[in-house]
């Protein structure tokens, strides 16, 4: 039975979910040869494999003697887990307070302010 998996993708981890996302499904030598920069050898990356699917996130089925790795998770599931780990442990448990520090922090296309504006008006009208 798999273990529970982790609230975040480690950087080693997500750089092989991003090829896995990308390709749908691989093999190791395919997600090997599918990183950028720096690379990383067969072993590492199957070993992560094993890593991600003992934690949940990617399953397999054999294919003659390789085995095809698939996620499953999607990579907005992976985000807003790695936001709401991100909430508790440095924002208190407070999406607000997040949401203040990054207003605050960072630079806001006019496209962005519309969006965000547009959210907190349909989270008023909903009640939430």
């Amino acid at each position: 039975m798999p273990r529970k998996k982790s609230p975040v993708l480690t950087d080693h981890e997500l750089r092989l979910m991003d090829v896995l996302w990308r390709e749908g499904r691989a093999t190791v030598a395919e997600v090997v040869s599918g990183l950028g920069p720096p690379p990383l050898t067969y072993s590492t990356v199957l070993t992560t494999l094993r890593t991600l699917e003992k934690k949940g996130y990617i399953a397999h089925e054999e294919d003659g003697r390789a085995f095809v790795y698939r996620p499953l998770a999607e990579r907005a599931d992976a985000a807003k887990s790695a936001m709401r780990y991100l909430v508790g442990r440095f924002f208190g448990d407070s999406p607000g307070a997040l949401a203040v520090t990054l207003l605050d922090d960072a630079r806001l296309s006019d496209a962005d302010l519309v969006r965000i504006r547009n959210l907190i008006s349909k989270r008023r009208r909903a009640g939430k």
